[in-house]
């Protein structure tokens, strides 16, 4: 049995000209990196989570795995699945490739992650949505890089530690246990500096006076109280790539209670009435 290696002599994650990553998440990966733990991280929809991993990956120069979760997905998924109905149809055919139970193994992400040549990086993508056992279901494998294959006896150990990224919405909170063997890191909220440096890499031309007032439209939106869902960088860089399209001016942005284009920012009919109903009390009190 082989000992896992370490990630590469030293990697580190410095971020990319796509992606602008605070120093606070350098230091997270970086972090994550040297102590080879998965790296756990939170924070609003739409800041990036997802495609920090991508970038990361890139970044190192490692294949990314990933594994997008959902309701019924079973950790178990992860790290293989033994197809017993193809098993069951091919001995109905007479095929001959039934006398290997190893034919009817499928990999799953980690799996293919542990026998890769080369340091990986795995994205295990909003962890939240799967039941509570889940995260504790991988604690062993997580923590010991290996697995056991019951149906052909097989021991399968990481040949190189990938590094694992975890995302999470905060739909539910995570086992303590689980918690322990991550680093954790919160992805907060962008201010305005950091978004206008994130708009510059959609955007590289876009007209300062057209950012200013599309910015101040966005944080004066996302700072009404009572608001169900408050609108995210992805929702804002869509907004903006709308208002490109449809040549709307500064001044138009400055002078409306309801932004134009809502329907990029605003995403049900509550905030959107929220809204109207804000405007009509400011139009009443003007008078």
């Amino acid at each position: 049995m082989t000992t896992p290696t370490a990630s590469n002599a030293s990697p580190r994650f410095q971020g990319t000209e796509h992606y602008v990553a605070t120093d606070a998440l350098k230091m997270a990966v970086n972090a994550a990196l040297v102590l080879q733990r998965p790296l756990l991280v939170k924070g609003e929809p739409g800041t990036g989570k997802t495609m920090l991993a991508e970038e990361v990956a890139q970044a190192l120069g490692r294949p990314l795995l990933q594994w997008h979760i959902k309701s019924t997905t079973k950790a178990q998924q992860g790290l293989y699945e033994y197809d017993a109905v193809s098993r069951l149809r091919d001995s109905q055919l007479g095929d001959a490739s039934v006398h290997d139970i190893g034919n009817y193994i499928v990999r799953g992400v980690l799996w293919q992650a542990f026998e890769a040549e080369a340091p990986s990086v795995v994205l295990i993508d909003e962890i939240d949505k799967a039941d509570i056992e889940f995260p504790n279901d991988l604690l062993r494998e997580l923590d010991r890089m290996e697995f056991h294959v019951y149906e052909t006896r097989q021991t399968i150990q990481a040949r190189h530690k990938p590094l694992i990224i975890i995302t999470s919405n905060n739909e539910k909170d995570l086992p303590d246990a689980f918690l322990r063997r991550c680093f954790f890191h919160y992805i907060e909220f962008p201010d305005r500096a950091t978004l206008s440096d994130i708009v510059a890499v959609h955007f590289p031309e876009l007209r300062a006076d057209i950012l200013g007032a599309a910015l101040d439209v966005f944080f004066r939106l996302r700072e009404v109280p009572g608001l169900k869902k408050r609108p995210s960088t992805s929702e804002f860089l869509d907004w903006l790539r709308l208002l490109l399209a449809e040549s709307v001016a500064p001044e138009t942005l400055a002078r409306q209670d309801i932004p134009p284009l809502a329907g990029a920012l605003l995403k049900n009919e509550q905030d959107l009435g929220l809204l109207r109903r804000l405007a009509a009390l400011t139009q009443r009190g003007g008078r």
